[in-house]
């Protein structure tokens, strides 16, 4: 039995792409509320490690139920195996600081990826970026700056750290779209747990026989301890983060090799309304007026840029959308 949302990416569908987005920033989000959930009883270190061993068994399952382990293998090995390492890189930036920030901070922090999108899909990707998308990447950053609020007195260098994941969470889309456009989904997810696994068991070892400075330890437990005491409860979130993680990663990667990075840029900023619902249900935090209105502009600039997306469909000949597509260097 074949699935296609499994098998090698075809022609642009940018309408499954938004939709797988949305899916997936939303799985995602709850994966996140769930990891900072158990920040201060594990460590970075551990949760990926159990984490990951779980995506591949789940990977491997899929694969056999969706195609064959052919599915696993990937055409371009050497861009897999980067999107991998930028994708390890950025959950260590964001989730650093996962004791200390709001996920709502952790998430406007991260959603600055898109300006790194839109500044490198031109001439990296050879994509047109217009004033309709430049208008609504700039309304969605305002609506991360107002949810992240950098004026405070109380602005800490910790909130750099989920910055530095935008930065190599959209080197990450980038070498999606430039060199893994056509990989099967579950290839990304599974070398990605490999990944994270092999990232994981190696910071558990070190940390284990080479523990940080206790003063070190106290300021960031999430990543100076390798392996604090394992609970089952622990462990029950930790499979539902494998679950979590695994589905949103799927999505994301479809969506991503299905429609140009810089059109779904404004879109992946729904991530922070979905972070403010999971805060709520899982912290019992409530967005304040700020973060409203961040939403407000975050929602309006994925609605604008569909529409136009839309508009561009209907209205451009079949003739010049081929050739746009196969002139654009891959």
């Amino acid at each position: 039995m074949k699935i296609s949302l499994f098998e090698r990416s075809g022609e642009d569908q940018p309408i499954l792409a938004l939709v797988l987005v949305l899916v997936g920033v939303l799985t995602l989000g709850f994966q996140d509320s769930l990891i900072k959930l158990m920040s201060s009883d594990a460590s970075f270190w551990q949760i990926q490690a159990l984490r990951s061993i779980g995506n591949i068994a789940f990977t491997l399952v899929l694969a056999i139920i969706g195609g064959g382990l052919a599915l696993l293998i990937p055409q371009n090995p050497k861009a897999v195996c980067l999107r991998s390492f930028l994708l390890i890189c950025t959950m260590f930036c964001f989730f650093a600081g996962a004791p200390f920030l709001s996920l709502s901070q952790m998430g406007a922090g991260l959603y600055t990826y898109p300006l790194f999108v839109t500044i490198l899909a031109g001439p990296l990707l050879g994509e047109k970026v217009g004033i309709w998308r430049i208008s609504s990447l700039s309304a969605g950053l305002l609506g991360a700056l107002l949810v992240f609020e950098p004026w405070h007195d109380d602005f800490s260098t910790v909130q750099l750290l989920p910055i530095l994941a935008g930065l190599f969470y959209a080197a990450n889309i980038i070498t999606i779209r430039h060199a893994c456009r056509h990989e099967s989904p579950l290839a990304l997810a599974f070398f990605v747990a490999v990944g994270f696994t092999i990232c994981g068991g190696i910071g558990i070892a070190l940390l284990s026989i080479f523990p940080l400075p206790v003063s070190i330890q106290t300021a960031m437990p999430f990543v100076a301890i390798g392996w604090p005491e394992l609970t089952v409860g622990i462990l029950a979130l930790i499979i539902v983060t494998s679950i979590l993680n695994l589905t949103g990663n799927i999505c994301l990667g479809r969506a991503y090799q299905t429609a140009e990075s810089s059109w779904l840029a404004p879109v992946d900023f729904s991530y922070l309304i979905f972070a403010a619902m999971w805060s709520k249900i899982v912290f019992d935090e409530w967005p304040s007026g700020l973060d409203v209105a961040g939403m407000i502009l975050i929602a309006g600039a994925g609605a604008i840029t569909a529409w136009r997306e839309n508009v561009k469909g209907i209205s451009a000949p079949k003739t010049a959308k081929v050739r746009s597509r196969t002139s654009r260097p891959l």
